[in-house]
């Protein structure tokens, strides 16, 4: 049986759904915090059952029978959230699975600016050391990040002040989905870490005002602030300042070059290629 960790949230949903068209609802099992967010799932056959990275012996219960477990990474950063992946790692292997795979980012490195990128890597290494196989799914940045970047001002147009960014190969959540589906469907596809999983070009926030701007029929511009200014910014709105020096490590990551890689791997798997940044634009535009 396939385990799927986190399947009611963003990518976890698309994935399952995607599994659904390549092999039977009774070979998958989800694990979730709330099963009845997970209902129409149940209702299509598959296993629903509660599973928290928190509580071990409730992983046990959710992940038993698997054949192969995808932890889909949690929406935290620091010792916290590499903590939570390594109880479902370890819940994963106690309960027999021959392959543990999991949702990492195309930036994973120790020496990365962006806490989540050595976050990802603290969980590889984790990984290499849990006694079975396991493939790493490096994703590209999610394209919705860019769009929730300049969402203030892409309905009416206007400026928006962020800090120098560089280019980034923004991908969409549904063919990283996609992606992660055929992985699981064919099993021992990939051994450790895949390539970069990204769309074929790599834009800078600017390129993607324009692009915005073309799309829409309104100017949106991308104008120049200063880290101490964006921080301060955010911090005034309340914004934590962890969260805050978290949120910036995204542009100074992107200004070292670590998401501008742009791998043919995401094409392959698809068989297409992958959804462009104007066509995520057009989607989220009204």
């Amino acid at each position: 049986m396939i385990i799927v960790t986190g399947a009611t949230g963003l990518l976890g949903r698309r994935i399952v759904e995607r599994l659904l068209t390549r092999v039977p609802a009774s070979h998958l099992g989800v694990s979730v915090r709330d099963p009845k967010k997970a209902r129409d799932l149940a209702d299509q056959g598959v296993r629903v059952r509660q599973g928290d990275f928190t509580d071990p012996g409730g992983l046990a219960h959710a992940f038993e029978g698997a054949t192969q477990v995808l932890v889909v990474s949690v929406d935290a950063m620091g010792e916290p959230a590499v903590r939570q992946h390594r109880a479902a790692i370890d819940g994963a292997v106690a309960a027999g699975a021959r392959r543990v795979l999991y949702t990492s980012h195309m930036g994973a490195g120790a020496s990365s600016r962006f806490q989540a990128c050595r976050d990802h890597a603290a969980t590889e290494d984790a990984l290499r050391a849990c006694g079975v196989p396991f493939t790493s799914l490096r994703n590209g940045f999610y394209a919705s990040s860019a769009v929730r970047f300049l969402d203030p001002v892409l309905a009416t147009g206007g400026e928006i002040a962020l800090p120098a960014d560089g280019p980034v190969s923004w991908t969409a959540h549904d063919d990283l989905a996609e992606a992660a589906a055929a992985i699981l469907a064919d099993e021992g596809r990939f051994e450790g870490p895949t390539p970069p999983l990204t769309a074929t070009e790599a834009l800078t926030l600017g390129d993607v005002a324009e692009l915005a701007t073309r799309v829409a029929g309104r100017a949106v511009t991308r104008t120049a602030a200063s880290d101490e200014e964006f921080r301060a910014g955010l911090v005034g709105h309340g914004v934590p300042a962890e969260t805050a020096a978290q949120l910036l490590g995204v542009f100074a990551a992107s200004r070292a070059g670590e998401f501008a890689a742009v791998d043919p791997a995401l094409t392959a798997l698809l068989g297409r290629p992958p959804v462009s940044m104007e066509t995520v634009l057009r989607e989220h535009l009204p």
